[in-house]
């Protein structure tokens, strides 16, 4: 923490401002694709979105965005676009991953709860100390924290159906779908309700968790631009699982996911919607337009990889090492980025060694690499200590760190109103 309030705090080290340009974007990304494909490995398994694929998946997503966040690619519409459908894909394994767990082990536990908050926040919330800057500033982090809480919600509330429930019976399977329905409606209500979201998350105490610059506008527009890819991801997980029991799919080694014609016919759907995609991402003229049809479309983008990287079965028997190592530390890798990579608060870069471009990006790269690596490590060390499998002791844990964060909340409160 203290490196990164010098890098980005304490005015040490030099700032340079970011300036677009199609190689400075295209030529990393080439560098890091070669990198990738030279360390491939056999899966340890060879199911669809199994672990070392998922890491993979997460790895070249997170240098990709790097690559774009550096390089200050946003001002090149046609890029943003498949930036943003990559983001996307991160909720939308969010959605997956989370709904498998809870729908397989059917472990609703608040240990399980703590565990996965914990991994989420614990990082930003010691940056939001030691920075300075309000929670929604690391808006991807409390936008998996928020979703991860709907999934709990949604299927721990009664009637709760798990896999165990529901094997074999039609009844439970069409309860679940209702629940997702309903979930659905809600979204949508959401959605298309601005001063009803607002007025939810204008309540204190989450207004001090979502507001930014004093309103809750910037936590509504992030939300709202990815606001079906969770529940598609939750969908997707639901059929695959359902499809898996009843031994529709050919997951062994080798072997093509469906017979040859319908591989053949879903292969071919999926390329030509990468293409269309990207036909109309070029083509698209202003970003509120792009970023209103997003929602609907990005679930096809994501799809459609879904089956090209599963359908053959020798792509799903291996995998990049070089991406799954950086997909393991992708959440730390998206949030040290903000201050010791890029700097004033992602406006600029990093200058730890002025009057050499090359040589700065190359240290500057390769600290932070490391250091979200060890913070990585920490913090699932610290998530074994501090989140106790005894239910009493973690219940008197949470009401002290409660009553630690309700005074700081209730302390920055008087502040604001001496300042007024």
């Amino acid at each position: 923490m203290a490196y990164f309030y010098m890098c980005d705090r304490a005015n040490l080290f030099m700032k340079e401002n970011k300036f677009y340009t199609h190689s400075s974007f295209f030529i990393p990304i080439i560098y890091i694709l070669v990198l990738g494909v030279f360390y491939n490995e056999n899966t340890k398994e060879t199911k669809v979105l199994n672990r070392e694929q998922t890491d993979e998946w997460k790895g070249w997503m997170q240098l990709v965005i790097l690559i774009y966040h550096i390089s200050g690619a946003s001002t090149f519409l046609p890029v943003y676009m498949h930036i943003r459908v990559l983001v996307a894909a991160y909720l939308f394994q969010t959605g997956y991953g989370h709904f498998s767990y809870f729908w397989i082990k059917g472990d609703f536990g608040i240990h399980r709860v703590c565990q996965v908050l914990f991994r989420l926040n614990f990082l930003v919330v010691v940056l939001c100390i030691v920075m300075d800057r309000p929670y929604q500033f690391y808006y991807f982090v409390p936008l998996v924290t928020v979703w991860f809480m709907v999934i709990y919600v949604t299927l721990a509330l009664w009637p709760q159906i798990i896999q165990k429930k529901a094997n074999g019976n039609c009844f439970w399977h069409f309860g679940l779908l209702l629940k997702l329905a309903f979930l659905l409606l809600c979204i949508c209500f959401l959605a298309y309700s601005q001063g009803a979201f607002e007025k939810i998350f204008s309540l204190w105490p989450l207004s001090k968790c979502f507001e930014l610059k004093g309103n809750v506008y910037e936590w509504w527009f992030r939300w709202r631009l990815d606001r079906y890819v969770v529940f598609h991801g939750m969908l997707f997980a639901f059929f695959y699982l359902a499809l898996q029991k009843r031994q529709v799919l050919s997951e062994g080694k080798g072997e093509p996911l469906f017979s040859n014609k319908i591989s053949n016919f879903l292969l071919f759907i999926s390329v030509v919607s990468f293409l269309t995609y990207s036909i109309w991402a070029s083509s698209c003229k202003n970003k509120a337009e792009c970023n209103e049809l997003h929602p609907s479309v990005s679930v096809v983008q994501i799809l459609a990889f879904i089956l090209i990287r599963n359908i053959p079965g020798y792509a799903r028997s291996v995998y990049s090492s070089f991406f799954a190592w950086f997909g393991k530390i992708s959440l730390e890798l998206f949030i040290c980025q903000y201050h010791i990579w890029l700097a004033a608060d992602t406006r600029g870069i990093l200058v730890l060694i002025p009057g050499n471009p090359t040589l700065n990006i190359i240290v500057s790269t390769f600290i932070f690499v490391c250091v979200a690596h060890e913070i990585s490590r920490i913090t699932n060390d610290l998530a074994q200590i501090i989140i106790p499998k005894d239910n009493s002791c973690l219940f008197k844990r949470l009401a002290c760190i409660a009553a630690f964060f309700c005074g700081l909340l209730i302390l920055s409160s008087i502040q604001e109103k001496s300042k007024h």
